[in-house]
């Protein structure tokens, strides 16, 4: 090799190598190489393939080629005889056909050169650092022969050339998958997502975004394992990739996924995009021999309508899953101007009874429980009340919101139990007669795993026995969830002797057939049912039915609400002897409690009867 072919050499390594430092693309600097090599080599056609999967060949550059030659060998498999390129691949070393004419590797393929010109073709595989071929380096000839010793060190230098810059591409893939899209799902994760929706924004065109999470995902891990999880998770992206390609999804983490919705201008078609959604990934899942119930609930929100900046966006599509979480589990709801004031005062109502809690303003308020034929008082119940720095007390219908914050809630109840554990000792050590106090408990309180060993712990060392503690569970708190955290946690403080009401029944999740399999004391007939006595015959039926079945389930009957002595007295004659409203008392601080109980305690050492 003279002199200028080695000046020539070292100027196509440093202009390729350029061009991969830079970062150019793969496509552009394969076509550069194939340039360079051919005006090096006159006469010659160069090509580039690309091997997938270790047998199937893609044109990556052929800038020479005719597009007809190169559409017909693009997707062909490597063999024994494919070809000069397909039988390289195959053997994993060059093959040199001095004429396509009449060598039988091209007796498939020949009819397709030929018209083009091609008499010949010596192709070379170019191999990675694990020894795997993953591209062909080709010279066709025009006439029938082979490669010159000068081609054969051009192409030495491009084959070189071409596996670092494949290589080079495929790290920086590689790279950016890691960097930007989901491991378990194949998703774009969080960090693609910022960059799709602020390349969306930047556009200026329709689009929505909806925000989802996969409900009781929480549960599944707990209950079935992480492995199962993980298939929920996998198997919801999957539907949710099945849907349209119009639709772009993300995963953001843990359960939550996010949406972008090309070309929706309209709340309406935003709602359409979301139930669809809804439907596809909804359905079970299979692991092994089990199955489980994939649910998601969304919020969107509309470019342009409901927000110009990705900041915004963000915000009021989450607004809305939350409202959706709250009011329509398992189905989509669309962001209005109304759920920022709604939850801007929610945010408000957590920061002050946070403060509250940090300032032990929290205290308990207790409303008798009375036997409606004696009139004695023979159990409490225990409500959370806010006292101002103003001095005003203010009653939980006006922070209910902030419950919803699970860190709050197990605050709340953590103060709560603390307190009323104190003036039960007191009570106990005045002599006072009573039986039971009520305490209420939320979802925030389960989710830890730690209720019964609070109260245990709480109530031990008030010296106060357990079997003196009714605990309060609504029906959307008992029955809301999918798995058996609630019943089992409930089902291990019964075995400690407390007694466990299943209150407001009626007005949530809870059916008759419910009282079969969940472990309930006592019913708690909810207020609205006990208003209506008297003034419609379903609502008498209803609570007479209730009180039945509880009698015959060895259950006890609490009607709430009650405010005349005529609904007393109709509940007297449905058999309910026992009830709570403001016909007997309104709830009031422990200090007053105390006087109730000496003057109207039940005088009968017994357990709430009905």
């Amino acid at each position: 090799m003279t002199g200028g072919e080695t000046e020539q050499l070292l100027r196509l390594q440093t202009q390729i190598l350029e061009g991969v430092a830079k970062g150019d693309a793969l496509p552009a600097i394969a076509e550069m190489l194939c340039n360079r090599a051919e005006e090096l080599a006159p006469g010659v056609i160069c090509s580039i393939l690309l091997v997938e999967d270790g047998t199937i060949m893609r044109t990556l550059a052929a800038p020479s080629l005719p597009q007809i030659y190169t559409a017909k060998i693009d997707g062909l498999k490597s063999g024994p005889t494919a070809g000069s390129c397909g039988t390289a691949v195959y053997r994993k070393t060059e093959v040199v056909v001095t004429n396509i004419g009449s060598d039988p590797l091209w007796d498939r393929y020949r009819m397709h050169a030929q018209p083009h010109g091609l008499a010949a073709c010596w192709s070379t595989p170019i191999l990675n650092q694990s020894g795997q071929v993953i591209a062909t380096f080709a010279f066709y000839f025009r006439e029938p022969r082979g490669p010159s010793p000068f081609e054969r060190e051009i192409v030495a230098t491009c084959v070189h050339l071409c596996a670092l810059a494949i290589e080079n591409h495929r790290m920086r893939e590689r790279n950016f998958r890691l960097a930007y899209f989901d491991v378990l799902t194949g998703l774009a994760n969080r960090g693609r997502f910022n960059q799709l929706l602020s390349d969306a924004i930047n556009d200026e065109k329709p689009f929505g975004l909806i925000l989802l999470d996969i409900d009781h995902l929480k549960s599944i891990n707990d209950t079935i394992g992480h492995a199962a999880g993980d298939r929920l998770i996998a198997t919801v992206a999957a539907r949710l990739s099945s849907v349209s390609d119009c639709l772009v999804p993300c995963r953001l983490g843990g359960d939550e996924f996010a949406v972008l919705v090309r070309g929706c201008d309209s709340h309406d078609l935003l709602e359409n995009w979301g139930t669809l959604l809804c439907d596809t990934a909804t359905g079970v899942v299979e692991m092994g021999s089990q199955s489980f119930e994939a649910h998601v609930t969304m919020g969107g929100a509309l470019f342009g309508q409901d927000g110009v900046t990705a900041g915004t966006l963000i915000q009021n599509a989450d607004f809305a899953l939350y409202h959706a979480k709250q009011a329509r589990r398992g189905g989509y709801m669309a962001f209005h101007a109304d759920l920022r004031t709604q939850m801007t005062h929610r945010h408000a109502l957590v920061r002050e009874v946070d403060q509250a809690l940090a300032e032990n303003r929290v205290e308990p308020h207790y409303q008798p429980i009375v036997n409606i034929t004696t009139n004695e008082v023979v159990g409490l119940e225990a409500l959370a009340r806010l006292r101002m720095p103003d001095g005003r007390v203010v009653s939980a219908g006006q922070f209910h919101a902030a419950l919803s914050d699970p860190r709050i809630a197990y605050q709340m109840t953590g103060q709560m139990l603390e307190q009323v554990a104190r003036d039960m000792r007191h009570w106990l050590d005045a002599g006072l007669n009573f039986q039971h106090v009520g305490v209420n408990v939320t979802t925030g309180d389960f989710l830890r795993g730690d209720l019964a060993d609070r109260i245990i712990d709480i109530f031990g060392r008030a010296e106060v026995p357990l079997s003196h503690i009714v605990l309060e569970v609504n029906e959307a708190v008992f029955m809301g969830g999918s798995d058996k955290l609630v019943p089992n946690a409930v089902e291990a403080l019964r075995a400690r002797g407390i007694l466990v009401a299943l209150d407001d029944f009626g007005t949530g999740f809870a059916s008759l057939t419910h009282l079969l399999s969940f472990p309930v004391d006592i019913i708690k007939i909810d207020c609205s049912f006990v208003n209506r006595l008297g003034v419609d015959g379903p609502s008498e039926a209803l609570v007479s039915g209730i009180v039945d079945i509880a009698h015959k389930l060895d259950m006890r009957t609490v009607a709430e609400g009650v405010e005349h002595e005529g609904q007393a007295e109709m509940l007297r004659r449905l058999g309910c002897n026992l009830g709570q409203g403001y016909l007997y008392a309104r709830p009031m601080p422990a200090r007053i409690c105390s006087s109730v109980l000496q003057a109207y305690g039940q005088k009968r050492d017994e357990r709430l009867t009905a």
